[in-house]
């Protein structure tokens, strides 16, 4: 195991985040969400929550991943059960608390 150099401290946690997103810009990557950690650990992305919707073609339920930072949206994903395209539509407040998600067809 590598033992510090005195007098230099570890990088904090903070300056490690930072590093990542400075790479995942550069790279054009997207960001690596680990949904074992929670916001409470310090874990999550700002603004990215789960929450399970239901398919409007299908009717089977699937946890997705929701983005609140941009603000309100509408955008299609395709159900992760049978492919076919869903409209998300969000409605976040000046807070950017998830105040509305819901589901529709898209075809």
């Amino acid at each position: 195991m590598k033992r510090p150099t005195p007098g230099k401290q570890p990088p904090k946690p903070d300056a490690i985040l930072s590093d990542a997103r400075r790479i995942d810009l550069e790279y054009g990557l997207e960001p690596v969400i680990d949904p074992s950690l929670s916001a409470d650990d310090g874990g999550a992305l700002e603004g990215v929550q789960y929450h399970v919707v239901q398919c409007p073609y299908c009717g089977e339920s699937f946890e997705t991943q929701v983005d609140t930072s941009s603000g309100s949206a509408r955008y299609v994903e395709d159900c992760q059960i049978c492919c076919r395209p869903i409209e998300f539509s969000l409605e976040v407040d000046h807070a950017g608390v998830l105040q509305a998600l819901s589901t529709l067809r898209s075809d």
